[in-house]
């Protein structure tokens, strides 16, 4: 059953065939509509735009991306995932935001219901991900407008599907900060972030983390708050400053009770991540 192929209609978002769904903490399924697949269609003309000059001072350069070129031509994922993260960050070429947006379009359409066990399973969820944070912001001057509805489409189905960490974390994000979200939203968002950061997303750990201890929309368990809040600040970037902030806050608030059991937690994550 290929329903994901059958799309005609450019810019459509659409519920098809139901995937496996995800699980939340206490083991009920969650939101069935984060399991449907999203439809995706690649952009008009922009198949045969592929080819880019290179400067020409850079010759390894330009027979990489020739090559890159002609197997993403020949339908080969990684190809096409490792040319979408060039033209996205402008990584030896121009970048173009556009035309990271149809490589990525087309291993989501070739691949969509690859088996989450499969040897490019990582790459489909990702192109997934950088599909929903394209429709999220929107590409200024582009057919592509900031849709929410269609990101959360492609980040239910790389989170329920695939099982993809980042999407978990950006979904839960879609459910947490929607401005009239319901009881509901907040539980399946929690669900979400939950799943992400028992991965080790540490963005989602990190906010978590916040959540728990503060007392935010969820029962407040300080000692497990900081605990995640640990764990992400030991895994953040140096651009992510709102993380370790977040955590020497909770630190500086938290009991010395809290502070120890946290360690306990930590050490036993620890040791059952290694078993």
């Amino acid at each position: 059953m290929r329903t994901f192929r059958r799309a005609t209609v450019a810019f459509v978002l659409g519920a098809a065939a139901l995937a496996a769904p995800a699980f939340g903490f206490d083991g009920a399924p969650v939101n069935p509509k984060d399991a449907t697949i999203p439809v995706v269609t690649t952009l008009p003309g922009a198949a045969g735009a592929v080819r880019t000059k290179v400067p020409p001072q850079v010759a390894t350069q330009e027979t990489s991306l020739s090559a890159l070129q002609y197997a993403a031509e020949g339908g080969h994922p990684i190809a096409q995932w490792k040319l979408g993260r060039m033209y996205a960050n402008g990584d030896g070429v121009a970048q173009d935001d556009l035309r990271a947006f149809e490589y990525f379009s087309r291993i989501a359409n070739a691949h969509a219901e690859d088996s989450p066990s499969a040897p490019q399973a990582q790459i489909v969820a990702n192109a997934f991900v950088a599909l929903g944070r394209y429709y999220l912001a929107g590409i200024p001057n582009s057919k592509v407008k900031a849709d929410p509805d269609r990101a959360r489409e492609m980040f239910s189905y790389a989170a329920s599907y695939f099982g993809n960490a980042d999407a978990q974390y950006d979904l839960a994000r879609l459910y947490l900060k929607t401005p009239d979200a319901s009881r509901e939203d907040y539980r399946y968002g929690a669900r979400w972030l939950g799943l992400a950061a028992q991965k080790g997303q540490h963005q989602a750990q990190a906010l978590l983390g916040q959540m728990l201890f503060n007392g935010d929309r969820l029962p407040r368990q300080a000692a497990r708050g900081l605990m995640w809040l640990t764990l992400a600040r030991d895994s953040a970037g140096a651009d992510e400053v709102w993380i370790k902030e977040s955590y020497n806050r909770a630190f500086a608030k938290a009991s010395d009770d809290d502070r120890a059991m946290a360690l306990q937690m930590l050490e036993q994550w620890v040791q059952g991540r290694r078993e």
